[in-house]
């Protein structure tokens, strides 16, 4: 039934005999500067590229600072305690993403709230928040409560659902009204622009990842973006187990995490940097190509990038009529060497989240329902 699909992802990928979701692209340094590290013997924790990856992506994302972490997972949790998220407050987020989102707000003891998303983002939609706050949310002088629960609603987490940005304005705008903290679940999104600014970078704090599965990699690795410096000071003092600088005594002032990235992860992050133009590139291209295919065929849409941005492509996507076509895609493709999968589980049908307080979810069920993701990873030159 999806035999012309096939062959089309297959004449695309060079026709390999297994076609990977999205392998890592190593095309540049990567080889020289682990090299490097192995040579000097840097290749824990502390060393020059560490540095250098914080700079060179804080430049790249228009940021002031950045502090790198051992995953995003980390990152994210370590974002939201710095935007003052503590245990019983309430995270407002998306029911459809991956589950580190989630995990993150459990790390600190806070709840998540999940609204629905946009149809056109497929990320938390800043009218279904405005819906909830309008009907759950009071305005005290300490903060934003929830009437019903009587916890305070501390931070609002948007992911950015396959590297496409939400309607980031709005949601800044609305959080600004209820005394909200904006932190951008951006893990998906380096090299992902919303009115020419690049994501992560509206908020308090902007999280990325840099998972082997990435736009670009550092093997395991996730970093936050600051506008404030000395809230990034205050970062790399907590992910690197609150320690005060000495050139010999270890004496800590508080509880900190070991959540720092070694140098040799961050030496394959500058070298994946340093091709960050022609990987997104290469991306887009593929982008266009199954944009073009999927124009004429009935039973598919595609996802495209939303108005006014410029999205990363991280994971291509269709949708299908239904959960019945959306499986026997998922079967067919797989059984024949192309790697697809569906959508996240959506969170609150997980047993851990079930018990979440949330919104309508007409969008985000319909989406997980149908939508497939499709091979997306960089294309030899």
């Amino acid at each position: 039934m999806y035999d012309d699909v096939i062959a089309f992802i297959r004449k695309t990928y060079g026709n390999r005999e297994r076609i990977f979701l999205h392998d890592p692209y190593f095309g540049g340094n990567e080889e020289r500067y682990l090299s490097e590290c192995i040579k000097t013997t840097f290749v824990s924790s502390v060393g020059p590229f560490v540095d250098r990856f914080e700079e060179e992506f804080a430049a790249y994302a228009g940021a002031r600072k950045a502090v790198v972490c051992v995953n995003g997972t980390n990152a994210l949790h370590m974002a939201m305690m710095l935007a003052g998220v503590r245990s019983g407050d309430e995270v407002i987020t998306q029911a459809l993403t991956f589950i580190a989102t989630c995990n993150a707000v459990s790390y600190i003891g806070a709840r998540p709230v999940f609204v629905d998303v946009d149809g056109d983002t497929l990320g938390l939609s800043p009218a279904a928040m405005r819906k909830f706050l309008e009907a759950h949310a009071e305005l005290r002088p300490d903060g934003c409560f929830n009437k019903r629960t009587g916890a305070r609603i501390k931070a609002c987490v948007p992911m950015h659902t396959f590297g496409h940005p939400v309607h980031l304005d709005e949601l800044a705008a609305l959080c600004a009204d209820y005394r909200i903290e904006l932190v951008e679940d951006a893990a998906e999104a380096v090299g992902s622009f919303y009115r020419g600014k690049h994501v992560g970078t509206f908020g308090r704090v902007g999280v990325f990842s840099f998972n082997g599965n990435k736009t670009i990699t550092t093997g395991g690795g996730g970093i936050m973006l600051f506008s404030d410096p000395e809230l990034a000071k205050r970062a790399k003092h907590l992910t690197t187990q609150s320690k005060i600088p000495h050139r010999w005594e270890f004496v800590h002032d508080e509880t900190g995490y070991n959540y720092r990235m070694p140098n040799i992860n961050a030496a394959l992050g500058c070298a994946q940097l340093e091709q960050i133009d022609y990987i997104l590139s290469s991306k887009r291209k593929t982008a266009e190509e199954y944009r073009k295919f999927f124009s004429g065929k009935p039973g598919f849409e595609f996802i495209g990038e939303p108005a006014e941005c410029r999205s990363n492509y991280w994971l291509n996507a269709v949708l299908l009529p239904g959960r019945k076509e959306r499986n026997e895609f998922l079967a067919a493709t797989n059984d024949s060497g192309v790697m697809t999968r569906p959508a996240w589980e959506l969170m609150n049908r997980l047993d851990m989240y079930r018990d979440c307080e949330h919104g309508d979810l007409t969008v985000s069920e319909s989406i997980a329902d149908r939508l497939v993701n499709l091979p997306s990873g960089v294309r030899q030159a």
